[in-house]
């Protein structure tokens, strides 16, 4: 037996919790930006995913308007720095509503790096960061989707294999989960995808 909600219906909040209940996990943007005055801001957002990979667009939303879009349309950058586990109690204290002119990374005792294509600071003790320069901001509804342009890409050594490619266990992400609870990486499955062609072959008869 199901339970049925009829979305149209009910109060906003409602929709809000049913949704991040249910799309799970959800990967973090942890985005840094600078104000027009030059302070720096950041804070964690769990709508977030890749909009093209050529040319590299991420893709976060706001929910709201918050000092995370106002500093972004103002300055036209931001930056995209990995939340990893280790960083969980930084990444949750930065998410706090401070007053306009605070800067979060001196409340969460983080250290500012300079970027290299962009005037925003990245999170120095972040894993990887992506810095990106606005594409463009979409209104839908109560929320605004920010579309960066990816401009540089920075990843520690530490957490690339030989190949130069980023592993997921020693990215260690964290995500967001329903209501207060966060996810972490968990079992990592390894699974080829099918070729059309092994699945024809799949379908043909056996023959004795």
């Amino acid at each position: 037996m199901r339970l049925e909600f009829d979305a149209g219906s009910l109060p906003a909040r409602h929709v809000y919790r049913l949704l991040t209940s249910l799309v799970i996990p959800r990967p973090i943007a942890w985005v840094s930006t600078l104000d027009a005055s030059g302070t720096a801001n950041l804070a964690p957002h769990s709508f977030f995913t890749v909009a093209s990979s050529d040319p590299g667009i991420v893709q976060f939303t706001s929910v709201t308007r918050k000092d995370t879009l106002r500093n972004i349309e103002a300055t036209g950058e931001f930056v995209v720095n990995l939340a990893p586990r280790r960083l969980l109690d930084a990444v949750n204290l930065t998410s706090t509503p401070f007053p306009d002119g605070v800067n979060e990374f001196d409340v969460a005792s983080l250290a500012m790096e300079p970027s290299l294509s962009v005037s925003v600071p990245r999170v120095a003790e972040s894993p990887a960061a992506l810095e990106c320069q606005l594409h463009r901001v979409i209104e839908v509804g109560n929320s605004f989707l920010v579309l960066g342009l990816v401009t540089h890409v920075a990843i520690n050594e530490s957490v690339l294999d030989e190949a130069g490619h980023p592993r997921p266990g020693k990215l260690d992400p964290l995500s967001r989960l329903g209501s207060n609870e966060w996810g972490t990486l968990g079992e990592v499955l390894a699974l080829d995808r099918i070729t059309l062609e092994q699945w024809r072959s799949a379908q043909e008869p056996t023959i004795d």
